[in-house]
């Protein structure tokens, strides 16, 4: 015999047996859906005047799931991204109560027909090699927060790691004899290697000498030992992309983040001549249609081959196109 109310049992089969053990998904993943989840949860609790404790799975309708997107993108002020990744999470849940109880499939298919909000694709926002120099000077490497924020920012413009993946790094992953290189774990635990200078290498040792880790210890810790979280990154980041604005003003039109340094990275490669296939692999991307993004934003790399095409000459002989009246008079019907 069911349970007066299977929702409970669901959600928690979702996250314990299929999202963690089937899926194999990383603890970001989850954290990210189980956050989503506590939101909806008391967002449906304070519609229908009741507890969280006695929601059930017809409380969470295709309408309840709309008006929660609609409070999380205006209500809490969310971007696009954050609504879809709401989304995400939800249809994720409901794919599997589709599968694992066919009763619920009409709720579920209604909730899996919500569609994707879509959003203007804007150019990235990288950064040009003077400005990564002058915020990588803004450190104070004679303290030991000082040269482990050196160290991070010159690690994120060298592979083009993601800021997480980054922080998660062990000095196991890490090869400090020639050819140097770092063992980087992204999305979907997908890994790939990524060629270091030996400058960041040297950087890298000095910090371990100074403050020594084990192989499978997190290299960038606080002040008290604990991993290093993504949001004191972008803290500290802020404070040097303030200095270093003082001599290099172009800072000051830009919002630079943890992930400028992986556009960054991304743009300079492409500029520098670097196969896109070659790029998509060293960032991790699965579709090559993310890589060629960066492709697009570099304005000096459009430049150069503006240049390489050269002006048309002059002449007063009209385009094909207008000399041929009965081709545009079919369009003109069309």
């Amino acid at each position: 015999m069911k349970a007066t109310n299977p929702f409970p049992e669901l959600l928690r089969a979702f996250f314990q047996e299929w999202l963690a053990e089937q899926r194999s998904a990383s603890i970001h993943t989850i954290k990210s859906y189980r956050d989503t989840w506590r939101m909806l949860l008391r967002f449906v609790a304070e519609r229908n005047g009741g507890g969280v404790a006695r929601i059930t799975l017809a409380d969470v309708s295709a309408s309840e799931v709309r008006a929660f997107l609609t409070h999380a993108e205006h209500g809490r002020k969310g971007t696009i991204g954050t609504r879809n990744c709401r989304l995400a999470a939800i249809r994720s849940f409901f794919s599997f109560v589709a599968d694992k109880d066919p009763e619920y499939i009409a709720q579920c298919a209604e909730v899996l027909t919500i569609p994707l909000k879509r959003k203007p694709t804007a150019a990235p926002c990288y950064l040009e090699p003077g400005e990564v120099e002058a915020i990588l000077a803004q450190p104070d490497r004679s303290t030991i927060e000082g040269m482990r924020d050196h160290v991070l920012l010159s690690l994120l413009y060298n592979s083009g790691a993601r800021i997480q993946e980054a922080l998660d790094l062990c000095p196991g992953a890490i090869r400090f004899e020639a050819p140097y290189y770092v063992r980087l774990y992204g999305k979907g635990r997908k890994e790939r290697i990524c060629p270091l200078w030996p400058e960041t290498v040297a950087l890298m040792k000095k910090l371990l000498e100074r403050q020594p880790r084990a192989p499978d210890e997190r290299i960038f810790v606080n002040r008290y030992g604990e991993p290093l979280g993504a949001s004191g990154v972008r803290f500290k980041l802020a404070a040097y992309v303030a200095a270093a604005a003082k001599t290099t003003p172009s800072l000051r039109l830009k919002h630079v983040t943890p992930h400028s340094f992986r556009h960054a990275t991304a743009v300079h490669l492409v500029a520098a001549g670097v196969d896109i296939t070659v790029i998509r692999s060293w960032l991790g991307h699965v579709s090559l249609d993310t890589t060629n993004h960066y492709a697009q934003a570099n304005l000096e790399t459009k430049r150069k081959a503006l240049e390489q095409v050269g002006v048309p000459a002059e002449g007063n002989r009209p385009a094909r196109w207008k000399r041929d009246a009965d081709l545009l008079a079919w369009l003109d019907t069309l």
